[in-house]
């Protein structure tokens, strides 16, 4: 690992004088892939520099301990020597998650889908609070949010959306919500005050661009059709609806939220695309006998991933075993308190699997 930290840092400062460069900053795209690398290497290297920082404060505590000329001194760089060694361990844990192999997709843009499961109208009704939390955590992290298709339910809420989520580390941020969501709670239509449990699917797909996905016009059938339900005067007279079936795989995706034809189809195939890359993604890891399998199409798991229990205003996620109990909080959007913690789970996991490898015997190096 620390072999790797030099690389890094040797290669952070020779971007640093790049950038600096007439030649470079002359020039708009070199600029753009410079200046993104440096941004995603100054964590590791700001958070490398404050190791060796302290290790460089720690062998001067020792030193002051070693010689024992001053009492008083000696019990303050004890001290210091604790401090400091708790602050190293936590450094040098942080370093390893750093150096964990990037997910390709995490600075991608997001498809996300949700759609209502079990429990009839109370399922649509839940589905859009959830798009609701969904959509104010977007907006508090200054993202854009394109609703691309949607079908209202008919008590409120939505049977289904796919909405497009743009911004920076979206997908990074967001891309453990796909699942099962399960809600206890008393529905508005309830006379008995009776809890009912109902379920929604939720999808979260990173978007793939052409070069991610190459798709021949060949294995697309398009089929087109008037819209139905709300939408304007030009519902029912145009064929503007589109669906799209990808003959090879069976995937088939319609839309029909726009007007125009041409729009519906061009938003069909980002989500093809994206679902194309997901399947893509979930038949690799099963060639590499991952035990885990990620939502395809319907979004759906073999488990529930959390429960939304409203009269104990309890949320848990049980794929790490957390239960908060503020629901309101988080259904108005504060969603970073239960995702911090899947995160830390999974580079956690990742760490167990041997995404980096053990430096005990390379410290004193």
């Amino acid at each position: 690992m620390w072999d790797k930290l030099i690389e890094v840092e040797k290669r952070y400062e020779e971007i640093g004088r790049f950038l600096s460069s007439p030649e470079i900053i002359s020039n708009r795209e070199l600029l753009a892939k410079y200046s993104k690398e440096h941004k995603e290497l100054s964590e590791v290297v700001s958070t490398y520099r404050a190791y060796k920082k302290a290790k460089e404060e720690l062998e001067g505590s020792k030193l002051i301990v070693d010689r024992g000329e001053d009492q008083e001194l000696l019990e303050i760089a004890r001290e210091e020597i604790r401090l400091l060694e708790g602050e190293l361990a936590g450094l040098e844990e942080r370093l390893k998650i750093l150096l964990l192999p990037k997910d390709p997709n995490d600075e991608k843009n997001v498809i996300l889908e949700i759609r209502a499961g079990a429990g009839g109208n109370e399922a649509g009704i839940f589905a859009g609070d959830l798009f609701r939390a969904y959509t104010r955590y977007a907006e508090a992290r200054g993202w854009k949010i394109e609703v691309l298709d949607a079908h209202e339910g008919p008590a409120g809420g939505f049977k289904e959306i796919i909405a497009m989520i743009s911004g920076q580390g979206a997908y990074s941020r967001l891309k453990y919500e796909g699942g099962v969501h399960r809600v206890q709670r008393v529905p508005i239509t309830e006379a008995q005050g009776r809890v009912h449990t109902s379920t929604v699917r939720v999808a979260v797909l990173p978007e793939a661009e052409e070069i991610d996905v190459q798709i021949n016009e060949k294995d697309l059938r398009v089929d087109v059709y008037r819209s139905s339900g709300p939408g304007g005067q030009s519902v029912n007279t145009t064929d503007s609806a589109v669906r799209i079936t990808h003959l090879p795989t069976g995937l088939v995706v319609a839309m029909q939220d726009e007007k125009s034809q041409h729009k519906n189809r061009e938003k069909a195939m980002k989500v093809l695309r994206a679902r194309l890359l997901e399947l893509k993604r979930v038949q690799l890891e099963a060639e590499r006998g991952e035990e885990r399998r990620s939502q395809v199409g319907s979004g759906e798991r073999a488990e529930k991933i959390r429960t939304y229990n409203f009269p104990q205003s309890r949320i848990t996620d049980h794929r790490v075993g957390l239960s908060l109990y503020s629901i309101n909080e988080i259904m108005d959007g504060d969603l970073d308190q239960i995702i911090d913690p899947l995160i830390t789970h999974y580079q956690t996991e990742a760490l167990k699997m041997g995404g980096a490898k053990d430096t005990s015997n390379e410290q004193s190096k």
